[in-house]
Order: C-alpha cells, then structure tokens, then sequence
C-alpha cells in the first residue's frame, strides 16, 4: 500500500535496496530510527511517527528485509537471518540516520522483536545511540513466560524452524503470525526463545556481553493488555541492560481510548506517541547530555 511522506533510498553492502520512510517536522531537535515488529511494514508506524515528528522528533521508520519496499522476499532460494538484519540492514540505516541528523542526537526505538534488535544495534555503536525506546518488546526466552503460554511458546520454538526449512521460507500470512519471513530469521529467533542468549552462531560473538556494558537511557513502554510479552519478557530483555536508567511506562485502554495489545496500538498511537515526547523532552530522559553522533 502506497504513502505520501518522502523516503531515504538506502543499499546494503551485499546490494539488498529499501526506503527508510522520512517523517520530519521544523524544528528538528532529534532524530529516531525506528524498528519495525516481526513482518510489519514501516507505513504502519507513520501515524505514530507524525505524532512525534509534532513534537521535534525525525523518526525514520525501518523496512525489514522481505518486506515492503525491500527488493528482496524470501524464498527457498533467497535466505537470510540475523546477521544480514543487524549487521549488514542496519549497519546502513545507521549510516543514513547519522547522515541525515543534521549533528542531533540518534536514539534507537523498536516495537517487538524490533525492540530487541535495537538493543543489541546500540550495543554494537554504543557512541552513536543516545538512548532506546523499547515498545511492547522483550525477550522471547520461553522459560520467563507464565503457564501455559509456556508449552505453546516451546511448540512454536520447536516447530517453525523445521516447517520453514521444508517450505524454503515461513508462510506467516498463511499461518496467521508475523509475514512471510527467512528461514534463518525464525531459526535465530526460535533459538533465542529457547536458549534465552542472544550469543547466537549467525551473529558476531560477544553479543550478551555488550549488551551488559551498555550504558544509555531506556525507556520500556508496555501495553496493559499485551498478552504476547508479558511484564517477565520485558524484565528479561531489561535486564541485560542494567547498566543504564531504566524509565518504564504502561498504556492502558483509558489512556489509549481503545484495547492496548500488542499491536491495536498502532492504530491510535496517540497515547504512546505523547508519552514517549514528554520522555524524550524531559532533561535528555536521563539528566546527561544528549550524546552527539560519531
């Protein structure tokens, strides 16, 4: 489906093209670079974007390998995983939003797994992150989870990957979760969920002791009635970033004016949108200066 705001066209180093969707507004007096959830297009964060960008906040919204305006989909025979995500995919999105912050500060936000990939992006250019905005995310590892999303969780931990390398690709429109992914992105995340490391084999090694050393604001924003990451996965994921302050918030129906679950909020943004401003707009979110890009 088609948009109306403007768009980065950036190349990765192996070739693979996409479109960082460019929501601004003058002044600028920050920019964030957004991750999408599992199979979610970035047009679906623009309303929340442009409540930010109302704000003096750029949000340039990711686009996924295999989705949307990437010229790639997954298939038997075009596969990738974790590493083409992180260190190829956002390498580059990283190199563009430093480019184009006009010297202002970078913060890293993601929604879901993009959430996760954030972090372990800011654990990677811990100089260039001023802080991470984590929204209905955590860590997928199975044994934080309650009884008896538990024994759903390790049977899709212990399923998916093996469907998806008979069908050559993860039919998730078809099935009903997430998009049409690569084989390798649900083996890496399955064996997170399972293992609860994110030192996974397809990623550079050091992966949860960077993680540990990083030192930035965060600010964990989770909705009341998300189901899907419950408090435990979010404290999971935060807890590998105890070095850092940690500011956490909860929207609830009231707040929202419609169910907060873990992806209704998407279609009013307003609540989310506001409470991440006044985060932001507060003394640099964590009484430092914001950092400036390298």
């Amino acid at each position: 489906m088609p948009h109306d705001q403007p768009v980065v066209r950036v190349e990765s180093s192996d070739g693979h093209r996409f479109e960082l969707v460019d929501v601004c507004s003058r002044p600028v007096r920050r920019t964030l670079l957004m991750l999408p959830g599992m199979g979610i297009s970035a047009r679906r964060y623009i309303a929340f974007a442009r409540r930010l960008a109302d704000r003096g906040t750029r949000v340039l919204i990711h686009e996924w390998r295999g989705i949307g305006s990437s010229s790639m989909r997954a298939s038997r025979s075009c596969n990738w995983g974790y590493h083409e995500l992180i260190e190829i995919d956002l390498e580059a999105a990283l190199k563009a939003a430093v480019e184009l912050s006009e010297g202002k500060p970078i913060w890293l936000s993601g929604h879901s797994l993009g959430s996760q990939l954030c972090c372990l992006v800011a654990a990677r250019h811990p100089a260039r992150a001023a802080g991470l905005v984590l929204i209905a995310g955590g860590a997928p590892y199975v044994r934080v989870f309650p009884w008896p999303l538990r024994l759903a969780l390790h049977f899709i931990f212990r399923t998916i990957p093996p469907m998806a390398h008979a069908v050559g690709y993860y039919p998730g429109k078809r099935l009903g979760f997430a998009g049409t992914e690569a084989r390798w992105v649900m083996r890496d995340w399955a064996r997170t969920g399972l293992t609860g490391s994110y030192d996974l084999p397809s990623l550079a090694p050091g992966q949860e002791a960077r993680l540990a050393e990083l030192a930035v604001p965060v600010l964990a924003v989770r909705m009341s009635e998300d189901w899907f990451v419950p408090p435990e996965s979010l404290e999971s994921l935060l807890f590998r970033l105890r070095h850092g302050r940690i500011d956490r918030m909860v929207i609830d129906p009231g707040q929202q004016g419609a169910p907060t679950d873990h992806f209704r909020w998407l279609k009013s943004p307003g609540a989310t949108a506001s409470a991440v401003s006044d985060w932001l707009d507060a003394p640099n979110a964590n009484g430092q200066k914001d950092a400036v890009p390298s």
